[in-house]
């Protein structure tokens, strides 16, 4: 399992190299596949439509919500194909951190002329019960 840091650096260029190459107006999917692709074939593990299980503040399971890409079992990557990323983007992104009890992850856009990518973090430290 890699640094969280280094796991991050790579999948900001492996994202940004797909981008370069792709360019933008292809359906999510084909991002999400390339991506996953290629983080497999540099030796990381990326699970596509990965459930990801949700609790509620006491800790009670309520759920899953299915993961775009999981990478090495830490960080959750978001992908979308916007003309640009909004609020409810973040909003989203920042949610499934906080339900899913993970700490780490990274909003990514394919669907702009320019690349998109934003990391996020969770602390569980300021959640209610913990």
């Amino acid at each position: 399992m890699k640094d969280i840091m280094a796991l991050c650096d790579q999948v900001r260029q492996t994202s940004y190299d797909i981008h370069v190459y792709h360019g933008h107006g292809h359906l999510e999917k084909v991002y999400e596949n390339a991506l996953a692709h290629r983080l497999r074939k540099a030796g990381v593990e990326a699970k596509q439509q990965h459930p990801v299980k949700v609790f509620d503040e006491d800790g009670t399971l309520i759920g899953d919500y299915i993961a775009d890409i999981l990478v090495d079992d830490q960080l959750i990557l978001e992908l979308k194909t916007a003309k640009n990323l909004a609020p409810e983007h973040e909003a989203q992104i920042l949610g499934y951190l906080k339900s899913a009890r993970r700490e780490h992850g990274m909003l990514i856009n394919f669907g702009s002329f320019k690349f998109e990518i934003r990391k996020f973090a969770w602390s569980s430290a300021h959640q209610p019960g913990q």
